[in-house]
């Protein structure tokens, strides 16, 4: 995935979830919108250098949209979630993505579950189980190598879950993927320490039968590709407790 031109700044601050003041490489400062709901824990310290996208669109209050940010002066992470979906399935079409080849028919944001959702992703072939993907964005990296999802609790993440349950109980692939958005993060576990319910419920959700796929994501100011398969594990709710609690999805 090519990006347009970006636009380099410094983090002044992000505030209200979704806005983030930025002082450009002109000395001008403007306001951003931040297209992350989370928490973003390690990814929006003051300060650090960030890249925006000038939109520039009459049909949007904020003229700049905040994409990437480096992490303690070392790494690269696309904050923007909107991108992981683009990005999975980008990948799952160019057949990047093994465990999903095969599906020559990939449909977005289809109504699916009893619990009133939409699948991120839905591939269909005649002969093969459908395949319900849901997509999460991975950013929060809390030691050397080790990323955790999610980073900050999710009541949203654990329906969808359950949704994913639902459709393996009924036949269907139900599948949990990571988009791993930050280039310091080679493993993935859930986040005990934020979030013990999700991680209780992922737990659940293996046992039924649903699958979980984490991919890195290749970052650099111009460019996004989805491409390398990353280990994932449950991790250990002894050792895994960056914070409790931070904030709310």
């Amino acid at each position: 995935m090519n990006l347009p031109d970006l636009l380099e700044g410094r983090l002044l601050r992000r505030y209200k979830r979704f806005l983030a003041d930025v002082r450009l490489a002109d000395g001008s400062e403007v306001t951003a919108h931040c297209p992350n709901t989370g928490s973003m824990k390690n990814c929006a310290e003051p300060g650090s250098r960030v890249w925006l996208l000038d939109v520039n669109s009459p049909q949007r209050k904020l003229r700049y949209r905040w994409e990437l940010v480096e992490v303690e002066q070392r790494y690269l992470a696309c904050i923007n979630t909107g991108r992981a979906n683009a990005l999975v399935r980008e990948a799952i079409i160019d057949r990047r993505i093994e465990a999903l080849r095969g599906y020559a028919t990939v449909l977005s944001e289809r109504p699916y579950g009893n619990e009133r959702s939409r699948i991120d992703l839905l591939l269909t072939e005649p002969g093969l189980p459908d395949c319900y993907i849901e997509v999460k964005n991975v950013t929060l990296l809390v030691e050397e190598g080790l990323g955790i999802f999610p980073d900050a609790v999710t009541v949203r993440g654990r329906k969808h879950l359950r949704e994913l349950m639902g459709v393996v109980r009924q036949g269907a692939r139900g599948v949990l993927f990571f988009s791993v958005a930050h280039s310091g993060i080679e493993r993935i576990e859930p986040a005990w320490g934020i979030d013990p319910a999700y991680a209780e419920t992922l737990a659940e959700a293996l046992d039924a039968g649903v699958e979980v796929l984490a991919y890195g994501v290749d970052i650099s100011p111009g460019h996004l590709c989805l491409g390398r398969p990353l280990p994932f594990g449950l991790g250990d709710i002894n050792m895994n407790n960056p914070g409790n609690n931070i904030g709310r999805i």
